[in-house]
This record gives structure tokens, C-alpha cells and sequence, in this order.
């Protein structure tokens, strides 16, 4: 497995080579490069230089080209404008980097240099309760970047901080308790997470109905939270089957959008119960939280309420019960300790940025972060229905995520039903299943996860635009390409010239591995969405300029043109892979 140099980089060392030749003094300045639409690429980074050295830009470039020896790389560099260099690679350059990419298995994307161990916290569905919209991004943008670190070479271990403890349970358990076979199932075969679900709504619906209604039923509820805190045996146990009924529906949920979530992943808030007492201790006696009014509590300069008054993160409550922030610091003490983490990644809606904030800051002044250990949270904004407001069904309720999902595999299976060809109808549903996810993902991982997004299903399964079906209509239609080449095979041919449309598709090829990267360190799947949208619009205008099949082109441009069908169709795979979408070879 080799790393391949992008264009880019080698441009750049060129560059900076003749830099340093010809200005000396400058020691090692950045040519400052990036992508042009005037040439391949332009460098501006003579102009601060000139700056620097009290000289004449445009006398300074021009002395900088002149030492740039000859080179199979470089084909022009012309002076322009104030200083600026604008550069064009040679056709010869672009192929045989692009060849050295297509002859790795990783398509010449490098590791990481500095890779480490990230645990990222995504995927918090709670217990006995459905899953609804909001859920969506969290597991959509998660299950991305877990691809896309794992890619670039960083360990990562993945957490579902399920809501799985809490006063609620105590109802839920003494109504059990009373109704035992309330959560009995049908029949021994395998149960459906519908039916797993609609157990646990018509217990939940009806214990709160008789925690609402009888006082005693109350009573003996609220002792029951008391049991279930202390560890009683029966109470635990009864509580399990509420954590076992969910992860079946839980897992249904996942399966249909296509995410593998392991058992061993899944750690809620009573994964920490147990080191609670032990956090507080710890931040109580090193004098990071204080006592007040009978709370466990951490103070900020920066945190007041509306009435100028410090907002405390409340650790400990003045009852004894824990709040959030007692499990979420006591999962990064586990994360860091036992998990040796160092980067904590949580993929949280962005309405929860105070707490987090809180609860990091916090973690710093226990010791817990430090420069080595850095914790951050992806927030991410609110699905909006297609009239701009937050997403409900007509009679005001939350939408289930269920209910959604089926919908866009249906309109999804009618897109792929119309332009399906000799597609069986197993092939359809199948086919309509993954275009359907896909359109889902696509538009969540498309827009920038701190920004809110309009779910419009319309939209989302449109053959036109920047969805995800235009996408994997590109990749289907270059595999049919191969279906008709005949004995013709992607060989590349470095001696030939390149038409507009190949070259302007080969340089954004080239640009894979550096959007990686990109994605990688920020955070940002949406910076690989972008890309491979504008590398399928790129590869659609290549189709239309540059015959491969027919009219027949001449034998060594075919295989030239095959070669840079093969290797557009195994990026956008692998691009699509990162972000948890599938691309079917025939739609």
C-alpha cells in the first residue's frame, strides 16, 4: 500500500524548491496554492513575500519561474495580475499520477500521520421510547465519520450513550411488576422491532395513565426508583427486559438504515452507576465543584441566567440524585482511563452545546482533558419539515423515524421501478431500499451538520441535483460502460492528450485523498458529499465530450477513456462507502 503524492503537493514542492533557489533569503515561504479556474492552479503566496522583502512582486515571480528547472510535471507557469502564478500541469503528470492512485487498493489516500484513538458517541436512542426524527442526524453523522476516521487510520471505538436509567423507570417496572406478561411476545420466533415497540408503547401509555390517576400506584412507583438505585435483584432484572425489548426495536431501526451497531457498543447512563459516587468525590475533594444550597455544583465566569446569577453545572442534586452531568463525566473518566481515548467525539444536537461545554470544561479543570486528550462535540442542527419549521406530523406529533424510512424506500422503489430495465422485482425493492437510505443519508451528510435542513423526500429521490440517486445513477451508468467495451480494457496511456473534459475530471480525481483529510480533521463529512457530487457532475459532462464506446475512439484513447471510467467509478464507491451509502452496479 503506497501513498500517492497528489498533483498538488508535487506543484507545491516544485514551487517551493524554485523559490529557494532563486530567493534564497526567503528560506522556505509557501507558494500559497490552490485550485484555479484560469489555469490548474494558481499561487499567490509571492505577493506576501514581496511584502516582506520590500521588492517588486511581478519582477519577483518572474525570477522564481526562471529558476524552475524542466520538468515533466510542469507545463507553463505564467506571471499574472500583481504577482500571481498560474500554473498547468502537463497531461503526461496527470495520468501517471492518477495510474500510481488506481494501482492502490486505498486509491493512494495516506494514513494519517498523527492518528490516535477516538471514541465517538452517536446513536442515543432511549429506552422504551420510540425513535423519531431527531434521532436521525445523530446516527446519520456518526456512523460517517466512524468510515471516515477508520479510513485515514485512526483507532476508533464507537459508544451509544443509550437514555436507559432514570425516575421514569420506576413506573414502568412496578406496572410490570403488577401486569407481568405485558411484555410477553406472540410467539418463540423472532420478534419484530414493530411488535417489540408496540409492547412497550402500550405498557408505557398505560402505566402512566395509573401513575397519573392512583396515588397509591404512585407511591409505590417512586419507593420502586429508590429499589432500582440500590441494585434490588427482581427490580434489576425486570429492568433488563425493558433494555432487551428496546434493543430489539433499536436494532430494527438501525438495520434498516443500513448501520452495523455491535452489542458491546451499546453502554447507557447505568453503565456508570456504579463510579458515580466516586466522580463526585473525586471533584468535590480536588475543588473543582462546590457545595451549595445542598447541590454538587461547578461554577463558570461565562454561565449566567437571565437574571445576571451564575448557571452551575449541577453534578449531585441536593437530594442525592445524580443529574446528566455526573454519567457524562464519569463516561469521559472511563473513556479516557480504560478506553485510552484521545479525542472524544460527541455527535449531540446543538441545543445541548451549554451542557457540553460545561461538562468539558469541567473535565479540563479535573485533569481529565489536557493537550493530549481533547474532547469535542459535533453539534448538529434540526430537520425541518418543507415549510421551514421543526418536522411534525399533520396532527402536531413527532415523526416516527420508522414511518419516514418506509417512505422514502417507497418513493425510492417507484424512481428506480420507471427506469428500471430488465430489474426483477426483488431487484426493484432491493435497489429501492438502498437508493431510498441513501437519499436520506445524502441529504443529512450534503448539508453542514451545524446548519438545520429541510426533509423533502420530493427532493431527496430527485434523478436531478445534488442527491445522492444522481450519484449512484453516475456509478451505474459507468458500470454498464464495461458491460459494452468489449475486449477493450482500461490500460492508462501517459503519451496522450488529455480533451478539457478529461482533464478537468482528472485533477478532481487526484483531489480524493486531500478531501479525506479534510473531512477527517473537521469534522465535516458534507466537504466529501461536495466532492463527489461535483466529481459525478464532472464525470456526466466527460460522457457527453469524450466518446468511449461509441463512435468508437481510436484503441489506445478507449483504454485511456476506460481507465478513467474505472477509476471515477472505484472513488465515488469508496466515497459513497465512507458516508454509509451503497452504490448498486445496476439501477
Amino acid at each position: 500500500m503506497a501513498s500517492v503524492p497528489s498533483l498538488a503537493s508535487t506543484v507545491q514542492q516544485r514551487l517551493a524548491e524554485g523559490l529557494s533557489a532563486a530567493l534564497p533569503e526567503a528560506g522556505s515561504a509557501d507558494p500559497l496554492l490552490r485550485r484555479s479556474d484560469r489555469a490548474d492552479f494558481q499561487a499567490n503566496g509571492i505577493l506576501a513575500l514581496a511584502k516582506q522583502l520590500k521588492g517588486n512582486p511581478r519582477e519577483l515571480a518572474t525570477k522564481v519561474v526562471d529558476g524552475i528547472p524542466a520538468n515533466d510535471v510542469l507545463k507553463e507557469i505564467e506571471v499574472s495580475g500583481p504577482g500571481f502564478l498560474n500554473i498547468t500541469v502537463t497531461d503526461e503528470a496527470i495520468i501517471k499520477t492518477l495510474a500510481a492512485r488506481a494501482a492502490d487498493d486505498r486509491l493512494g489516500v495516506p494514513l494519517a500521520r498523527n492518528a490516535g484513538t477516538t471514541v465517538i458517541d452517536y446513536a442515543q436512542p432511549n429506552v422504551a421510547k420510540e425513535m423519531h426524527v431527531g434521532h436521525l442526524r445523530s446516527a446519520v453523522i456518526g456512523a460517517a465519520m466512524v468510515e471516515i476516521l477508520e479510513f485515514t487510520g485512526e483507532k476508533v471505538v464507537r459508544r451509544h450513550h443509550i437514555g436507559d436509567w432514570g425516575t421514569q423507570f420506576g413506573m414502568l417496572i412496578q406496572y410490570l411488576m403488577e401486569h407481568p406478561h405485558e411484555l410477553d411476545h406472540k410467539s418463540e420466533e423472532e420478534v419484530s422491532g414493530e411488535e417489540a415497540m408496540s409492547n412497550l408503547n402500550r405498557l408505557y401509555k398505560a402505566s402512566r395513565a395509573l401513575f397519573d390517576s392512583d396515588e397509591e400506584f404512585k407511591t409505590r412507583a417512586r419507593a420502586r426508583v429508590v429499589d432500582l438505585q440500590a441494585g434490588d435483584e427482581q427490580t434489576l432484572a425486570m429492568w433488563q427486559r425493558f433494555v432487551d425489548e428496546s434493543k430489539i426495536y433499536f436494532y430494527s431501526v438501525f438495520d434498516k438504515l443500513d448501520m452495523d451497531i455491535q452489542d458491546p457498543d451499546v453502554v447507557g447512563e447505568s453503565g456508570y452507576n456504579d463510579v458515580l459516587v466516586e466522580t463526585c468525590r473525586i471533584l468535590e475533594e480536588s475543588g473543582v465543584a462546590v457545595r451549595s444550597e445542598g447541590a454538587l455544583c461547578v461554577f463558570f465566569d461565562d454561565v449566567k441566567g437571565p437574571d445576571g446569577n451564575p448557571t452551575p453545572l449541577i453534578v449531585q442534586k441536593s437530594d442525592g440524585g445524580f443529574g446528566y452531568a455526573a454519567t457524562d463525566l464519569s463516561a469521559i473518566r472511563d473513556r479516557v482511563r480504560n478506553l485510552k481515548a484521545t479525542t472524544l467525539l460527541y455527535v449531540v444536537d446543538a441545543r445541548q452545546s451549554l451542557h457540553f461545554k460545561m461538562v468539558f470544561e469541567t473535565a479540563r479543570r479535573a485533569g481529565w482533558l489536557n493537550d493530549e486528550v481533547k474532547a469535542v462535540q459535533l453539534a448538529f442542527g434540526t430537520v425541518l419539515g418543507k415549510d421551514g419549521k421543526p418536522f411534525k406530523t399533520r396532527e402536531g406529533e413527532t415523526v416516527r423515524l420508522v414511518d419516514l424510512l418506509d417512505e422514502a424506500i417507497d418513493r425510492a422503489a417507484s424512481v428506480v421501478r420507471e427506469k428500471a430495465r430488465d430489474l426483477t422485482e426483488d431487484e426493484i425493492a432491493e435497489r429501492g431500499a438502498q437508493v431510498g437510505i441513501g437519499a436520506v443519508k445524502y441529504a443529512d451528510l450534503s448539508t453542514s451538520a451545524a446548519r438545520d435542513y429541510k426533509f423533502d423526500l420530493d427532493q431527496m429521490v430527485s434523478l436531478n441535483g445534488d442527491t445522492s440517486v444522481y450519484l449512484q445513477y453516475a456509478y451505474a451508468r459507468i458500470k454498464s460502460i464495461f458491460g459494452k467495451a468489449g475486449d477493450r480494457t482500461p490500460v492508462a496511456h501517459p503519451e496522450l492528450e488529455l480533451a478539457p473534459a478529461e482533464r478537468a475530471l482528472g485533477l478532481h480525481l487526484d483531489q480524493f485523498g486531500e478531501t479525506v483529510a479534510e473531512a477527517a480533521a473537521e469534522y465535516a463529512p458534507h466537504k466529501l458529499a461536495a466532492y463527489l457530487y461535483q466529481l459525478a457532475s464532472l464525470y456526466t459532462t466527460f460522457y457527453d465530450q469524450c466518446p468511449v464506446i461509441k463512435p468508437e475512439p481510436p484503441k489506445e484513447i478507449a483504454e485511456n477513456r476506460l481507465f478513467i471510467c474505472d477509476l471515477t467509478a472505484r472513488t465515488l464507491h469508496q466515497g459513497m462507502a465512507l458516508l454509509g451509502i451503497r452504490t448498486p452496479e445496476r439501477l
